[in-house]
């Protein structure tokens, strides 16, 4: 029997056992431990967040701290309120502005964790004499094991009538919290 007619004989006996059989693959399973958003749940978090202004602002830094309630719709889409209390440090020793935040928002998971953010909502002055704000956010930010970092702008439209008045201005912020499932 000559070389080629051995190795023709060798490869159809191959592929006829190939075929004859059927091969399953092992697949293994990974367990993540930072699972993204199941859908239909409820949060709790607690955060602190801190935040700077523009040089061209009556403001000079920002700190408080926040209680948010999240609602997960599905894994892509949560609704979002808070509470809590801002306080804003003015330049030049003008009237440093104190208030409780209350905004609603949604937040969207483009990628596995990760989520772009936009709340709005009323700045309810805790001083005599002044108005509510209007706030606005936009930003982005990252849940991980239960903790939640993000960054955001915020801005503010004050009434000309407040004793705190200062001119339509923002921060730029980031915010550390730990969200508690319910």
């Amino acid at each position: 029997m000559k070389t080629i007619t051995k190795i023709f004989a060798t490869a159809t006996a191959a592929v006829a056992l190939f075929a004859s059989t059927s091969l399953n693959a092992q697949t293994m399973m990974e367990t993540d431990p930072n699972p993204a958003p199941k859908g239909m749940g409820f949060k709790v978090g607690v955060g602190i967040n801190g935040g700077v202004f523009r040089d061209k602002s009556p403001m000079d830094y920002a700190y408080g701290a926040d209680l948010k309630l999240q609602w997960d719709l599905t894994p892509y889409v949560a609704i979002t309120a808070s509470g809590g209390y801002t306080k804003l440090i003015a330049k030049d020793n003008a009237v440093d502005a104190d208030f409780i935040p209350a905004k609603g928002g949604v937040k969207v998971f483009p990628i596995k964790r990760m989520y772009l953010a936009t709340e709005a909502g009323a700045g309810i002055s805790i001083q005599d004499g002044a108005k509510t704000n209007f706030i606005y956010s936009g930003g982005l930010g990252y849940e991980f094991g239960g903790f939640d970092a993000g960054v955001r702008y915020e801005g503010y439209v004050n009434d000309s009538a407040s004793t705190t008045y200062f001119r339509k201005t923002g921060q730029y912020a980031l915010r550390l919290a730990y969200n508690f499932k319910l």
